[in-house]
């Protein structure tokens, strides 16, 4: 049986990589994509502390399926609104989103 260190290892180091992605890219699709990485750690800890502390129960599965379809909705809306701005501007790239304004 797999110890709960070891998934709480990956699910810190898709955390960490996650934010690195973001504070790091340039590409509003390459953000989104970061921070899925940060909401997929999250269900995997809702998942292990469910798994390890309360085995008999299925609230954390619950949780990581309300979590996921709720990533799901986010990503559907986030997709709608780069292409809008693909429409617009011909480019996704975060340093030309402040043209938007005027």
């Amino acid at each position: 049986m797999v110890q709960m260190e070891y998934y709480l290892i990956v699910s810190t180091v898709m955390m960490f990589v996650g934010i690195y992605g973001f504070l790091t890219r340039r590409n509003l699709l390459a953000m989104l994509i970061s921070v899925e990485l940060i909401l997929n750690s999250v269900d995997i800890n809702f998942v292990v502390f469910n798994r390890f502390l309360f085995p008999g129960q299925l609230e954390g599965f619950f949780f990581s399926l309300f979590a996921i379809g709720i990533s799901a909705a986010e990503t559907a809306v986030a997709i709608a609104i780069i292409i809008n701005i693909y429409r617009n501007m011909k480019n996704i790239q975060v340093r030309n989103l402040d043209k938007m304004k005027w």
